[in-house]
């Protein structure tokens, strides 16, 4: 897209052409380091004998081992290698068993015609009570 070598638009002009900076075409991404290799190494090891561990036992885990490893990079780790904490989350589909379940009213009715049935919902009753 952008030609380093062309006669009449300079770099800077091609750039502003395409509505990016310069910083963006001269950008090289690193690599991932021998370091952060060797802590994901460990952060997979233990990751598959403690899978409940979140991004801050993980963080101190590895600050055990000697590591210099905040939650946070511990966090962005996690995320490069596709990894979640295992642990129970809120069962939100189970129904109260005191709870009255109401008929649905229009269950053999056939709805062909536009208009042929209304429904309205109570959200909010207001009482006048205000604060």
């Amino acid at each position: 897209m952008i030609e380093p070598n062309h006669n009449k638009l300079t770099i800077i002009q091609q750039c502003k052409l395409l509505g990016s900076s310069r910083s963006t075409y001269y950008y090289q991404p690193t690599g991932i380091s021998e370091q952060e290799l060797k802590i994901m190494a460990i952060i997979d090891e233990s990751y598959t004998m403690h899978p409940y561990y979140g991004m801050r036992r993980m963080a101190k885990y590895l600050q055990a081992q000697g590591f210099s490893v905040g939650r946070k990079a511990v966090r962005r780790y996690y995320q490069i290698m596709g990894l979640e904490a295992v642990y129970s989350k809120m069962n939100l589909s189970k129904r109260n068993q005191a709870h009255k379940i109401y008929p649905y009213l229009l269950k053999g009715l056939d709805i062909v015609l536009p208009n042929h049935v209304w429904s309205a919902d109570i959200l909010l009753v207001n009482e006048g009570l205000q604060r």
